[in-house]
């Protein structure tokens, strides 16, 4: 080898030990060597930034918003709410938990899928006094197991991919992976619940939330012939909120107090509610309930353009003493009070007969200005946006999902690439206004597009320099001239590059290794290719291997050693599940 691939050997390493030692950003790693192997010239720019036009890289941007439009038309919410319910033990919550998350993996991006679905299972752990330490781990790992379902359940395998198009000018459908990605999922699943009594730890998350001691009393109305009218109390899902509890509700002015979990809504109920900020927010978002204040629907624009605030009122407020409609503070601050704090006493009345006192704390639902042009504001002490408080675009719901499904059914037929129907979603996502602009924009994983590019770059270096041919050699010459044998190796040195950095760039470094070993038995490339997707997506021995593992580790409580305990033997199982599938259905 000449020094360019003994450079880039050593450079590799380098992003090994920082990647595995620091908290550096993968971006900024990647990237960074990119740089140098362009400035130093083993790659020309060309090469260097060839993975910013390859369709995978594209693709996953794109699937970003596509999930951003379900999240924002309250498809995620419904998910949850509909399909993990009422467990009745840990070992059923985890089942409810790992087969819908592997689920909707398998169609949508599992990154962001984990995403969205962190902070509601954290509220339903909490809702049902189970421990989060035994469920956030079964909720990256189903996600990864779904991911190996379907082409675009994860990045990685849009990424290889994109790289089989790139060399071959052939790639896989969007099922085709199924045939080792569904034992592999089944047994995955099936072996950690199983045993995640003695894989899993059982410890509050790191980040425990304090008790929170401002109450709101806040009334709901039932939408006549909403989502909830007609139907009980618990079916619902309103009778064992997390942090708040129904109190009574009002029907045509006659109360309900101690109302049975049995009782049905009715259209035009009042529901009186008493609980912390994080509930109140929840209410937000249920589809069929809306504030029991019609001042809400007198703001200009829509409600999802808004947002919930807190606003504690100063002792120089011009409102204090006066109620809250008597002070016309829809007109003053072009915002409503959803409902009054204060310390600790529970408020009685419609929310505009109150009479404001100095520090009391208004959940305001408010335009973006209000926080603008009140937060120097004497009028108060302090002003405080809650974060994800919009209101979900329900009426949108219907269009978002049939977008989605267009995007399946397109690819699954072959009308349109996988590229191209998922930039059209895409685009058919903000065009409906399913999700707005900046919204769109802001959901685009921006660091974890550009650590795919730059691997794309380092992959291209080790090529150039015959840095992957002298390893395909050696992995050659470990697995003799068994392709077997040599399926196992690349399987092994992808899982082994996925425990130490990412998977996406695992994927593209191990890529062109085995691309070589291909070549030099004389077999077929597709099932080595299948087993870099399934080596890179299925990563379960460390937090950094995979993205959704390190998302998890904070709110899950976790620490290093508990991914190594659990992970070591999930890779074990579904290794051997792959290697013994792969050959079978792709042959040689």
């Amino acid at each position: 080898m000449g020094w360019e691939a003994w450079f880039t050997a050593g450079l590799v390493v380098a992003m090994f030990g920082v990647l595995a030692f620091t908290r550096a950003a993968p971006d900024f790693v990647f990237v960074g060597a990119v740089i140098v192997l362009m400035v130093t010239g083993v790659v020309g720019p060309s090469e260097a930034f060839v993975g910013f036009s390859n369709q995978g890289v594209i693709t996953v941007g794109a699937l970003y918003v596509v999930v951003a439009g379900i999240r924002e038309t309250g498809g995620i919410q419904w998910i949850v709410h509909n399909l993990l319910g009422r467990p009745g033990s840990l070992m059923r919550a985890q089942w409810r938990l790992g087969a819908p998350v592997s689920v909707m993996s398998a169609v949508l991006n599992n990154t962001p899928v984990v995403g969205m679905l962190i902070p509601a299972v954290s509220e339903w752990a909490r809702k049902h006094d189970l421990p989060v330490s035994k469920l956030m781990i079964p909720l990256s790992y189903a996600a990864i197991l779904g991911g190996t379902v379907t082409l675009i359940g994860t990045s990685t395998n849009l990424v290889v991919n994109g790289l089989m198009l790139d060399r071959t000018g052939e790639g896989f459908g969007l099922f085709d992976i199924a045939w080792v990605g569904v034992p592999v999922t089944i047994v995955g699943l099936t072996f950690l619940i199983l045993f995640s009594r003695w894989l899993l730890p059982d410890r509050p998350p790191a980040l425990a939330k304090l008790e929170d001691p401002r109450e709101y009393t806040i009334e709901m109305h039932v939408e006549p012939h909403g989502a909830l009218d007609g139907r009980t109390i618990e079916e619902a899902g309103l009778r064992n909120l997390p942090g708040a509890f129904l109190i009574e509700v009002d029907r045509d002015g006659t109360l309900l107090p101690a109302v049975s979990p049995q009782e049905r809504l009715r259209g035009g109920d009042r529901l009186i509610f008493v609980g912390v900020v994080e509930s109140v927010v929840d209410l937000q978002k249920i589809r069929g309930l809306r504030p029991a204040t019609g001042q809400v629907f007198k703001l200009g624009g829509h409600r999802a353009d808004r947002h919930l605030l807190e606003a504690v009122v100063s002792d120089s407020c011009p409102m204090v003493g006066q109620t809250i409609r008597d002070a016309r503070f829809r007109n003053r601050y072009s915002a409503v009070v959803i409902a009054v704090a204060r310390n600790g006493e529970r408020l009685k009345g419609k929310v505009g007969d109150i009479v404001l006192q100095p520090g009391d704390t208004l959940l305001v639902e408010a335009g973006p200005g209000f926080e603008i042009q009140n937060r120097n504001s004497r009028d108060f002490f302090l002003v405080s946006r809650l974060q994800d408080s919009a209101t979900p675009r329900h009426d949108r719901a219907m269009i978002a999902g049939g977008i989605l499904v267009g995007l399946l059914a397109t690819v699954t037929t072959g009308v349109f690439s996988m590229l191209e129907a998922a930039l059209l979603a895409a685009a058919l996502m903000v065009v409906t206004r399913c999700v707005p602009l900046h919204v769109a924009r802001q959901s685009i994983d921006w660091s974890v597009l550009f650590t795919i590019a730059a691997a794309f770059g380092i992959g291209a270096a080790m090529e150039a320099t015959g840095l992957a041919h002298t390893l395909a050699l050696g992995f050659v010459g470990l697995a003799g001239d068994d392709p077997w044998m040599s399926l196992l190796m690349i399987y092994l040195a992808t899982a082994l590059f996925t425990a130490l950095i990412t998977n996406n760039a695992a994927a593209v470094l191990v890529f062109p290794i085995a691309f070589a070993v291909a070549g030099d038995l004389g077999v077929s490339p597709l099932p080595f290719a299948i087993a870099i997707m399934m080596a890179a997506s299925a990563s379960f021995a460390t937090p950094i291997g995979y993205q959704t593992n390190l998302m998890v580790f904070g709110p899950g409580g976790y620490r290093f050693s508990d991914y190594l305990r659990a992970g070591i033997p999930m890779t074990a199982v579904t290794s051997m599940v792959a290697i013994l599938v792969i050959p079978l259905v792709w042959s040689f």
